[in-house]
């Protein structure tokens, strides 16, 4: 098979020396003769394991044809028939484990780089303003609140406000977005792409009501009993950081992830003292865990102006959970990872700020729960490793604010809301989906769940 189609086109990228002391965009996206060259791969199957594979079902291989045949606002439109999100999806989708994995020509050579296409195809109609907005239905005259700008909030409050409903996002932070926002970097998700994503669905007509902490600010009891509102889909995420409760977790210099990107991303910490926010440019930086807001928080600590960049991880290469991609573009930049490796305490100085990490050398052992063989510590192996700047993405858990004022809403052991294959929690005409349902997983898994629960809230307003 690859005898019969050209290789992938590589994605032209920012050389690693120039984009490690700035936050633009790595990846410089397709040209038009990229896209096509790329989109001409597909072979069109009759039966498209890609679509199987996307969790929002996009058409795959007709948005391919179309790009394949130049016709990039057609081919846009399909995409958004399904996506309400494409530019950020083709950024940050981890399509490798996705569409990609089920094309017929990975199986032989590459696969079709369907994220590329789908971002040159996004950033196409944005950058020409081209796509038509769908024509709206009659309104049904039903309200419906979306607790969550977020990824899953988003696609639930584009596909209702389709379908005839007056939709109310309900936001904690003061900008739209959720982790697409605060979580994911510049550099890998600009946010003028984002909030031009989110324009497209308030001008559809959907409501976003920003600095409202559900659970606070008003409950979800009250939107249903008082505001009028006929359902509430909860997506708020996992958004409450995980320490590794550690002895001098307390010292200045210690940041969870959370934080650590919050700050950067939605704060723009990273221009201070043009905005408000600062934070910690540590010369020798440490950040313990191995996904990809491991990577992410790495990256923009280098960017930051660390000297090194060391992440720190209790397992082997093998078991990172972080994309390819990104633990590719940051051993290109610089970062050294410490594999088998597992930090113990940290130590501070005479102002109470951390100097330095005691770790423990490990091995792995029999696999565990999540079937990944178990990190064992090598017995007398501790080492001193220095750093003043520790930043912990060692996961996120579900934040109580929301669930502890909601009576009759069943929670998991962790604190994550019990939701079925439609997203209905237990609690009457409340739905919910994404992080606060699954735990820690990815943009367009969120989306995934946003799309079944809007389907079923539209069937059940509807009987």
């Amino acid at each position: 098979m690859s005898d019969l189609k050209p290789s992938r086109v590589p994605m032209p990228e920012q050389p690693p020396k120039e984009r490690a002391k700035n936050f633009l965009e790595v990846p410089l996206g397709y040209t038009a003769e990229m896209a096509q060259a790329e989109a001409a791969r597909c072979i069109q199957c009759k039966k498209p394991g890609c679509v199987n594979g996307c969790p929002v079902g996009v058409q795959i291989p007709t948005f391919l044809k179309l790009l394949r045949d130049g016709d990039f606002i057609s081919a846009a439109l399909t995409i958004m028939d399904t996506n309400a999100l494409p530019a950020v999806c083709g950024r940050v989708c981890p399509q490798e484990v996705q569409c990609e994995a089920q094309c017929i020509l990975g199986k032989k050579s590459q696969p079709v780089a369907i994220g590329n296409c789908e971002r040159f195809v996004a950033d196409y109609e944005r950058e020409h303003q081209l796509a038509m907005f769908p024509r709206k239905p009659p309104a049904t005259g039903k309200k419906v609140a979306v607790i969550g700008a977020g990824p899953s909030g988003l696609t639930v409050a584009g596909d209702l406000i389709l379908l005839g409903y007056e939709v109310t996002i309900f936001e904690a932070f003061h900008k739209p977005g959720g982790v697409l926002m605060y979580g994911i970097p510049e550099f890998r998700l600009p946010k003028a792409i984002v909030e031009h994503e989110i324009a497209g669905l308030v001008k559809l007509g959907v409501k976003i009501e920003l600095n409202q902490v559900i659970g606070q600010t008003i409950t979800i009891d009250e939107l249903l009993n008082e505001d009028g509102f006929s359902a509430v889909f909860i997506g708020v995420g996992a958004g409450l950081p995980m320490f590794l409760h550690l002895p001098g977790e307390d010292l200045n210099g210690v940041y969870s992830a959370n934080e650590y990107l919050t700050r950067s991303n939605l704060m723009k910490a990273y221009l201070f003292p043009q905005t408000d926010t600062p934070i910690a440019k540590g010369k020798h930086v440490c950040v313990i865990g191995g996904g990809n807001v491991a990577m992410d928080a790495a990256r923009t600590a280098l960017r930051l102006g660390a000297e090194t960049v060391k992440i720190v991880y209790r397992r082997s290469k093998a078991e990172l959970p972080a994309r390819a991609e990104e633990v590719h573009h940051a051993e290109e930049e610089g970062i050294e990872f410490l594999f088998l490796t597992n930090p113990q305490k940290y130590l501070g100085d005479e102002q109470g700020k951390v100097r330095a990490m005691i770790c423990d050398r490990m091995e792995l052992g029999e696999p565990d729960a999540s079937g990944r063989r178990r990190p064992v510590k090598i017995p007398d192996s501790a080492f001193e490793l220095e750093t003043d700047c520790v930043i912990v993405a060692a996961g996120a858990l579900a934040n109580p604010l929301l669930t502890k004022t909601t009576s009759g809403l069943e929670l998991t052991k962790w604190g994550y809301i019990v939701a079925d294959e439609s997203g209905q929690t237990s609690r009457q005409k409340v739905w919910a989906g994404g992080d606060i349902v699954t735990g820690s997983a990815t943009v367009i898994l969120a989306m995934g769940a946003g799309r079944i629960a809007a389907r079923d809230i539209h069937q059940q307003l509807s009987k």
